[in-house]
């Protein structure tokens, strides 16, 4: 057949591909964009054919999406399984390749597109289509449907595509963490041999690598080439870098339990998607995730609903009269959504028993939500409430009665986990079961919003329904069915993916998710941390932020009004805090908060996020698209810092030809000491300063000199082109 080459470029990232003869696609090229003339893809062709190594294969080892042992490749292969011993090497031979349905010549230069090639390995009995895209965000993926052509069973292992990075992507940054340390970034070295992130949580898990990325040493997030990978699966999963002495690649797919796939005659596995992105610095890898996600159908456009959820405020003490006096001082403070969080149903007193019993508790609400649900309504809010559906007491009626509904290893349970056991959504009594229950709910109250919740790791979790093989990979789609029955029901109903903090957090479940919980810790001190590493991968308006109480309910420190509104401002905005003990200045001061998200919003939730390298003071903003208007929000968090008196924050993501005015934004009375005001404040003018202005390209380049910040203590500046 002759090499073919195809030439994508898109969102400022060019993905060239070379198919040799009737080989899988290799990936010459995966970064910032090249001339593209028939001329420059021959010559790429050339210069990256690997030579002959010493000792090595006598052909050049070409490694394709899908690696193969086959042809000499002695890293993780893109598609392990067998045939009770036999076809455990593909050799695939490429049948078909076509860019957006047209068959492709010698060349092929164009924009974002998708590649498809159809490919057999006839010895092994397997059939083959890759799916690899450019899409307009400059995102690239890659997913493969591996097709059963024999006559007995084919017993999966993994499918793990491939992206190849060059030798200077020397060092690698992911993500690890637990329960309210969610994302708590790592780096080290790109060394010899394999990087591999495994989630054996049986959801995304709050220690997951989320996106693996490789780049130039040192790179921040306005500075250095870097590359990164992202598995859209909810369920086991396996991120790897690997390097060997012929290249370095990223990868990634679903992690396989041992007989958990295995393709019957004529029976099909797609892997999930595999996400790349590149940019110069992490801000641009993130602004492509973002920009695929904003682009997705049925993304929520409405403004992001000003939410107060119940649990921090009631726990399970469900006192109508007082959750009503809750709902009503909401509305005051200006919330457009409140949320009924566990303890409404069954025997649910306290987190022991009761969970999965969906109906409402007539002990604590005789006449049903409807007072509550008709309290929130009548202000003109929106009305949610939670659900743990994938998970079940033990004391409980539906597990008493359905004890064959738990996933579990025939002859034994699993061990419990916050006093629960895993219902097996793929038995389809159960299923019918959770959506009969929660319809029967949507259908009788005007519940626009769902908080999924979803509190413990998948142990042991074979299905009865199977003899007990294992059910994790089916239970991830199981739950993903669910989840789209209700929306498809009640169209415009909202989700969240809570799971006991961030754990279920990946563009899988984002696939039909309208916001995550980022973390069950509230604390301002450790957000500052968790939301900026969450939106590495999810924009501000998918990501709930609330301003919590002080003490913080998980680490007992104390921290002011203004710096737990400012941490939680860039995001989605909520309220985690019993607000009927607080006093009328706290409520008057939260309520300028308030405002002011609602002021800004229609920014937060639509430009670039924007985040500081200078040490020891954290910065966020968010930049509009035309680079108008923008919005930082600047915290000091150690007192002791040596340069915090008299160092500048620069401005990131401005525009350097505009000039613009910059405005401190005081809510809560002065966040610095007076004498340690800056010039650039200007006068006050009431409770506000004038400000500045100044070149975006001193702002960008120099920044303002910054004020004598309280440790802890939040610094808003609006910006806006003049």
């Amino acid at each position: 057949m002759g090499n073919r080459t195809i030439a994508l470029s898109s969102g400022g990232v060019a993905l060239w591909l070379v198919v040799r003869d009737d080989t899988l696609p290799e990936v010459i090229h995966w970064g910032a964009p090249l001339p593209d003339s028939e001329a420059d893809l021959a010559s790429a062709v050339l210069v990256a054919e690997t030579p002959r190594a010493a000792n090595g294969m006598d052909a050049p080892v070409r490694v394709s999406v899908l690696p193969e042992g086959g042809v000499g490749f002695q890293g993780r292969p893109g598609v392990e399984g067998h045939r009770a011993g036999h076809g455990w090497s593909p050799r695939w031979r490429t049948d078909a390749v076509t860019v957006d349905g047209a068959s492709v010549g010698e060349h092929h230069v164009g924009g974002p597109a998708t590649v498809r090639v159809s490919a057999t390995d006839s010895d092994a009995a397997l059939g083959l289509e890759l799916l690899v895209e450019l899409l307009p965000s400059g995102l690239v993926r890659t997913r493969a449907t591996v097709t059963n052509n024999g006559d007995d069973p084919y017993s999966l292992v993994g499918v793990t595509p491939r992206l190849p990075v060059p030798q200077r992507a020397g060092e690698i940054l992911d993500f690890a963490g637990h329960w309210g340390a969610e994302r708590s970034p790592q780096r080290l070295p790109f060394a010899i041999g394999a990087h591999v992130r495994e989630g054996r949580h049986g959801r995304t898990g709050a220690d997951a690598a989320t996106v693996l990325h490789v780049g130039e040493p040192g790179f921040g997030f306005a500075s250095g080439e870097v590359w990164g990978v992202h598995v859209a699966w909810s369920g086991n999963h396996v991120h790897v870098a690997e390097r060997l002495a012929s290249g370095r690649w990223l990868g990634g797919g679903e992690l396989l339990l041992p007989g958990e796939v295995v393709l019957a005659p004529a029976e099909s596995y797609t892997s999930p998607w595999l996400y790349g992105s590149y940019g110069v610095g992490l801000d641009a890898l993130a602004h492509h995730f973002h920009a695929f996600l904003r682009a997705r159908d049925g993304y929520p456009r409405s403004p992001r609903p000003m939410t107060m959820n119940s649990w921090e405020a009631a726990y399970f003490d469900h006192d109508v009269d007082e959750l009503v006096r809750l709902i009503d001082i909401g509305a005051e403070l200006g919330v457009e959504r409140f949320v009924l969080d566990d303890g409404w149903f069954g025997s649910r007193r306290n987190d022991t028993l009761g969970l999965g019993d969906w109906t409402v508790s007539p002990d604590l609400y005789p006449q049903g939500l409807h007072p509550l649900v008709d309290r929130v309504t009548g202000h003109g809010m929106q009305f949610g409430l939670w659900f743990e559906p994938e998970m079940v007491n033990p004391d409980s009626d539906v597990a008493r009665a359905h004890p064959d509904w738990i996933l579990q290893v025939p002859g034994r349970m699993p061990p419990e986990s916050r006093h629960q056991q895993v219902l097996d959504l793929t038995n389809p009594e159960c299923f019918d079961y959770l959506r009969s229950a929660m319809v029967a709910l949507l259908d009788e109250y005007a519940i626009s919003y769902i908080k999924w919740d979803h509190n413990r790791d998948l142990v042991d979790a074979g299905s009865v329904t199977t003899g007990g093989r294992p059910a994790v990979h089916e239970q991830t789609l199981a739950t993903y069915r669910l989840m789209r029955a209700l929306k498809e029901h009640k169209p415009g109903l909202e989700i969240e993916s809570c799971s006991s903090g961030g754990a279920r957090f990946d563009l899988g479940v984002m696939e039909i998710c309208d916001r995550i919980w980022a973390s069950d810790n509230t604390d301002s001190l450790d957000r500052l941390r968790i939301q900026r590493w969450t939106m590495q991968l999810l924009p501000p308006e998918l990501i709930g932020n609330h301003i919590g109480s002080s003490p913080s309910h998980q680490t007992g420190r104390r921290h002011s009004l203004a710096f737990r509104a400012a941490t939680a401002l860039i995001g989605h905005l909520g309220v985690e805090w019993d607000v009927r003990s607080v006093s009328d200045e706290e409520r008057a001061e939260l309520r300028g908060w308030i405002a002011l998200y609602k002021g800004i919003r229609s920014l937060l939730h639509s430009g670039d996020v924007v985040r500081g390298d200078e040490p020891d003071v954290w910065l966020s903003g968010v930049v509009s698209q035309d680079r108008a208007r923008a919005v930082y929000v600047v915290s000091a968090t150690d007192s002791t810092t040596l340069d915090l008196h008299h160092g500048r924050i620069r401005l990131s993501g401005l525009d350097a030809s505009k000039r613009y005015a910059v405005r401190p934004v005081v809510v809560s009375g002065p966040a610095v000491d007076a004498g340690g005001k800056p010039a650039w404040f200007g006068d006050a003018q009431g409770s506000e300063f004038v400000g500045t202005r100044a070149s975006g390209a001193w702002l960008t380049t120099e920044g303002l000199t910054l004020p004598a910040l309280w440790a802890d203590a939040p610094l808003v500046l609006l910006v806006r082109e003049v």
